[in-house]
């Protein structure tokens, strides 16, 4: 009996090391130091989450900064937005294209003050002031930006519509859905070059994210249906040719409409989209926890956008209940797809873009950077305005039949 109790605790503290090492395996969050160096070598570079904004304010709001505490940092990066702010409203009576180029500058400091998510009150007060910068200088574009907001369960669904200038007709449309962390004002500030193609946009938070009305579910791309109907009442969208596009965990989404809205959409763009292994356990245990693509933070930001994820073992049972294999979606009609994705993205398996490009009923077209990481991004080589440049946009005016000029 006492060689066998012997083995059996063997065994365990066997099972135990090997759990204990596996988890050893899991890259661990970046210190405030690395963070600060990480992020000051991204704004150097043109890189996400830092696109567009100066190194030297992203150097001065760190000196401030001098512990991890969240309301510290979004104090720092708020101080540095405010003087931009200031500068912006006494400049738009006499130079309104000065002051829109401050506010813009404002914006993406306040925007990074609550990145990755609003989790405290200083970081929610940095996401309030983001909105009045941008919506300030959404004021002064031309063509005008509209905020529109839609009857939803109760509350309301609000996004951002711009149109083509002088249209003579109803134009196509594109549904554009935020990721985990960017919100609808980085799309709209990206889509308004899809403009003078004579395509308009409407940019949308999503779920758990943002001004978004519900949290993420196994059915909240039932928000995104309702999108569908609103833009089918107004007149100026030409109800046939309404396409997507979807970054990141906003691509999970857009996949999804691909196959259950795929009546009513032309053409469907998902950037790096989730499908199933990026949903699995140990996935989220070895990948996702301290991934250091991400500049800090995954974990916690994917455990904000659920109801009642307050842990990681809480997020190990909600996620594979969102594989779209669990929910028997793939393999079924869908919509044409454009899938881009980078073979060296850590954030979501490329297996998972190459699943969806194997299942439905029509053919897919992909761009795959062999060198490219989360979105297919490279940097210097492949950023994200490039890729929206010369991939996203030419597909989507192919796909919406836009005559050519």
């Amino acid at each position: 009996m006492g060689h066998r109790i012997l083995l059996l605790l063997l065994a365990a503290i066997s099972a135990l090391a090997a759990t204990s090492s596996a988890l050893a395996q899991a890259q661990k969050e970046r210190s405030l130091d690395e963070i600060k160096a990480e992020a000051i070598k991204r704004a150097e570079n043109g890189m996400y989450p830092l696109i567009g904004l100066d190194p030297a304010d992203v150097k001065e709001a760190f000196a401030a900064i001098k512990t991890s505490d969240y309301d510290e940092w979004a104090a720092a990066f708020s101080a540095v937005a405010d003087r931009y702010m200031a500068q912006a409203k006494a400049a738009e009576s006499t130079d309104p294209a000065k002051a829109s180029a401050l506010y813009v500058k404002a914006w993406r400091l306040y925007s990074f003050g609550r990145w990755p998510t609003p989790a405290s009150p200083g970081k929610k007060r940095a996401y309030a002031k983001a909105l009045e910068a941008f919506l300030a200088h959404a004021r002064l574009q031309d063509p005008p930006l509209e905020v529109v907001r839609i009857p939803f369960e109760g509350s309301e669904i609000v996004g951002y519509l711009r149109l083509p200038k002088n249209a003579k007709a109803p134009v196509p449309i594109v549904i554009a859905i935020s990721g985990l962390d960017s919100r609808k004002e980085d799309l709209s500030e990206n889509f308004g070059a899809i403009l003078p193609y004579g395509i308009g946009f409407i940019g949308l938070d999503s779920p758990g994210t943002g001004q978004a009305p519900i949290k993420a579910s196994e059915n909240a791309e039932r928000m995104f249906s309702r999108v569908i109907d609103y833009l089918q009442t107004r007149p100026e969208v030409d109800k046939t040719r309404i396409g997507m596009d979807g970054q990141s965990f906003g691509a999970y989404w857009a996949t999804k409409l691909a196959i259950l809205e795929y009546a009513r959409l032309k053409g469907v763009v998902a950037q790096s989209p989730p499908a199933d292994a990026t949903f699995q356990k140990d996935f989220v245990l070895n990948k996702t926890l301290g991934n250091r693509e991400y500049l800090f933070g995954l974990g916690p930001a994917l455990m904000s956008i659920f109801e009642g994820a307050n842990s990681v073992d809480d997020l190990a049972v909600i996620f594979p209940k969102m594989s779209l294999v669990s929910q028997g979606l793939l393999g079924k009609p869908t919509a044409p797809m454009l899938l881009i994705a980078g073979v060296l993205d850590t954030q979501v398996p490329i297996s998972d873009t190459y699943l969806i490009l194997n299942s439905g009923d029509v053919p897919k077209e992909a761009w795959i950077n062999p060198q490219g990481g989360h979105l297919g991004r490279q940097v210097k080589i492949w950023p994200d305005p490039v890729i929206f440049r010369l991939v996203i946009i030419p597909w989507l005016v192919r796909n919406l039949e836009v005559p050519a000029k």
